[in-house]
C-alpha cells in the first residue's frame, strides 16, 4: 500500500487537474452559448437560400433550359476528387477529431477505390497532423481559421477551394464536418458542394407545384449571384457546425472528466485514512508491546 506522503501528493494533484477541467468546462459552455446563437441566426438564411437556388435550376431544367453552362452546376465524370477536412486545432474534446479523421479516411479510402483521384484540403492542425504522420499529400492548408471566424475567413476558403474546380483541375468538391445536435451529440456529415445539385433541398411536393417564376433581372444572372452566395453561405454554416460541435464536445468531456476527478478524489481519500489508520493502530501496538516489556 502507498504511504501517506504519495497519496496525499496524489490527491493534491488530481484537485489541481480537476480545477482546470472545470475551467475548460465553464469557458466552453459560455463560448458554446455564442456559437449556438450564430447557427441559429446562419441556419435560416443558408436552408432558404438552398431552397431559392434550387427552384430556379429546377425552374430552368423544366424549362429545356442548360443550366450545365454555369460552371457550378456543370455535371461532369467525377476523375478528380477535392476533399476538404474540417477539424479542430485542439485536443480535449472527446471523439470529436477522431470521428471526422476516421469518416474522411473511410471517404478517401473508398474514392480512391473506384479509381478516383482525392485532391485533400484540411482546416485545423489535428487533420493536418494526421495525413502528414500517414504520409498522405495535402494539396492545401487553412491555417488561423477558428482565430479569427467570419464572413470574411469562409470566403476566402470558398475562393481557395472553387478555383480548382473552376478551372476543371477537380470536378466535384466534399465537405467532412461535425454538424451540431446538441452539447451531447454531433454528427459526422459528408457533404458534396458541388457541381450544385437541383433538387436537393425541394421536396416532391414542391417540385411538382407548377409554381412559375418571374425573374428580374434575367435568370442566368440570377445563378450567377446565387450559386457564389450559396457556397460561401454552406461554408460558414459548416465552420459554424463544427466550432459548435467542438465547443460542445469539449464541455461533455471536461464534465465527464471533472466528474471522474471527484471520484478519484473520493477513492484516494479513503485509501488515505485507512493507511492512517493503519499507521495509527501500529504505533499503538508498538507502545503497548514496549509498555509490557517494560513491566515484565
Amino acid at each position: 500500500m502507498a504511504n501517506q506522503k504519495e497519496i496525499r501528493k496524489r490527491i493534491s494533484t488530481v484537485k489541481s487537474t480537476q480545477k482546470i477541467t472545470r475551467a475548460m468546462k465553464m469557458v466552453a459552455g459560455a463560448r458554446l452559448h455564442r456559437a449556438q446563437a450564430r447557427i441559429a441566426a446562419l441556419r435560416p438564411f443558408a436552408q432558404e437560400t438552398a431552397k431559392v437556388l434550387d427552384k430556379v435550376v429546377h425552374s430552368a431544367q423544366k424549362d429545356d433550359q442548360d443550366t450545365e453552362k454555369h460552371p457550378f452546376l456543370a455535371e461532369r465524370e467525377e476523375k478528380r476528387v477535392l476533399l476538404l477536412v474540417v477539424t479542430s486545432d485542439r485536443g480535449l474534446c472527446g471523439a470529436f477529431n477522431s470521428n471526422i479523421l476516421r469518416r474522411a479516411e473511410q471517404a478517401r479510402t473508398e474514392f480512391e477505390a473506384a479509381g478516383k483521384t482525392v485532391v485533400l484540403h484540411t482546416i485545423g492542425r489535428k487533420a493536418r497532423d494526421f495525413f502528414q504522420r500517414r504520409r498522405i499529400k495535402i494539396d492545401e492548408q487553412f491555417p488561423n481559421v477558428w482565430d479569427n471566424l467570419d464572413v470574411e475567413t469562409a470566403r476566402r476558403v470558398a475562393r481557395t477551394i472553387l478555383g480548382p474546380f473552376y478551372r476543371g483541375e477537380v470536378d466535384s468538391i466534399y465537405l467532412v464536418y461535425n454538424e451540431f445536435k446538441s452539447a451531447m451529440t454531433q454528427a459526422v456529415v459528408l457533404q458534396r458542394l458541388l457541381p450544385v445539385a437541383a433538387g436537393e433541398n425541394l421536396s416532391e411536393t414542391q417540385g411538382d407545384s407548377g409554381e412559375d417564376f418571374l425573374y428580374e433581372p434575367d435568370r442566368d444572372t440570377l445563378l450567377s449571384v446565387l450559386v457564389p452566395v450559396y457556397i460561401e453561405t454552406t461554408i460558414l454554416r459548416c465552420l459554424y457546425e463544427s466550432m459548435a460541435s467542438e465547443l460542445g464536445a469539449r464541455m461533455t468531456a471536461m464534465d465527464s472528466a471533472t466528474k471522474n476527478a471527484s471520484d478519484m478524489i473520493s477513492d484516494l481519500t479513503l485509501k488515505y485514512n485507512r493507511a492512517r489508520q493503519a499507521a495509527i493502530t501500529t504505533e499503538l501496538m508498538e507502545i503497548i508491546g514496549g509498555s509490557e516489556a517494560l513491566n515484565a
